[in-house]
């Protein structure tokens, strides 16, 4: 569900007063993690390895409750859900974007995934999940990159991940991620406090 709520009298008041009229309000962290399990469990049990770190993503976020705030046209919304934003490349050349609701159930995150992109890139049109706060992402896995900085449109405000191709080593396999997020919506702790989550998350799968 998603509510407007009064900035003054939410967790981000201070941070609305001082951020709201940035020109650019956005923040970047960039974190390498290790994917070595990820890429293991993916191998073994057949799971796209976009698909697990997608709900890895999903699990990190769930108890932090900034990830529920959106700024949208100068007002704040809470919503009480999450979904995964991913970007499909459809039957026609072009992109799609398709939002998954999260949920704690591995498979059927991983079935709604399924059904959802695929039909998002035969019938090549995007599905979106208004009443869900979402979490962008965005793969590019042609290549390896050091580091993603998303543009500010001011359009979109939501969190924002991206990473492209993992990187193997002797030991193990690493893959910088990029986060972007509102300053309005969390502070760089709130933000560094989800990476270490995230990486807790892809070690305990």
């Amino acid at each position: 569900m998603k509510k407007e709520i009064n900035p003054q009298e939410s967790i981000r008041a201070n941070a609305f007063n001082m951020w709201m009229s940035s020109p650019v309000p956005m923040v970047t962290l960039v974190k390498t993690f290790d994917v070595t399990r990820l890429v293991k469990v993916s191998k073994k049990s057949g799971v796209k390895f976009n698909v697990l770190m997608c709900w890895c993503i999903g699990k990190a976020a769930k108890d932090i409750k900034e990830f529920y705030l959106l700024l949208e046209n100068g007002k704040l919304f809470q919503f009480d859900r999450l979904a995964i934003n991913v970007i499909v490349e459809n039957s026609k050349g072009d992109i799609s974007s398709c939002d998954i609701p999260y949920s704690d159930d591995l498979q059927q995150f991983n079935n709604d995934y399924q059904k959802l992109t695929a039909q998002a890139a035969s019938e090549c049109k995007s599905s979106f999940l208004e009443d869900y706060m979402i979490i962008g992402t965005s793969t590019l896995v042609h290549t390896e990159i050091d580091c993603i900085v998303n543009q500010y449109s001011g359009k979109f405000n939501n969190s924002f991940l991206a990473w492209a191709r993992y990187r193997k080593g002797w030991f193990k396999t690493t893959l910088p991620i990029s986060l972007q997020f509102h300053h309005v919506q969390m502070d760089g702790g709130h933000a560094a406090k989800f990476l270490q989550r995230l990486q807790d998350e892809i070690n305990k799968l």
